[in-house]
């Protein structure tokens, strides 16, 4: 059998891994600031490479980055990994999400060593995964901002 040099090996391990730039916000400090209660220097943020990740729900971030943007841990909710282990792990309190020129809020589980953007994210955004391209992109059939559908009872 052929051995894979390192750089054969790293493409076929990351093979449909999408990834994108992210920019968190400490969205107490966005709130404080456009308040004018603190300068705009004291705002806390961070861009950063995250993983997309279509099979988990929710934004996870490490505790590292919770320390980086000062948030503080407001519950704990118990998580399921994908090799069936299960942990309960901290919940932040809000934090300001912008990719691809959108924003929302969304307080984040931690875990791990990387931030990983679920479905809430993506749906609350109007993103795709393009996978082809591995990459995210806005949804076609809204290119100039995120729309959300809610569908009122009654509604049919």
């Amino acid at each position: 059998m052929k051995e894979l040099n390192k750089l054969e090996f790293d493409r076929i391990n990351h093979i449909g891994a999408v990834k994108s730039q992210v920019k968190l916000t400490n969205a107490i400090d966005e709130a404080l600031v456009s308040r004018g209660s603190i300068a705009p220097r004291l705002l806390r943020e961070c861009e950063t490479e995250a993983l997309v990740d279509t099979g988990s729900v929710h934004l996870v971030i490490s505790a590292e980055m919770v320390q980086q943007l000062d948030l503080r841990i407001i519950g704990q909710q118990l998580v399921k990994y994908a090799d069936g282990r299960q942990e309960t792990v901290g919940v932040t309190e809000a934090i300001l999400i912008e990719i691809e020129g959108r924003r929302t809020t969304e307080d984040a589980l931690v875990t791990g060593d990387e931030v990983l953007i679920g479905q809430v994210v993506l749906e609350k955004l109007d993103l795709l995964v393009d996978c082809r391209n591995q990459q995210l992109i806005a949804n076609p059939n809204n290119p100039n901002g995120a729309v959300t559908y809610i569908k009122l009872t009654g509604d049919r």
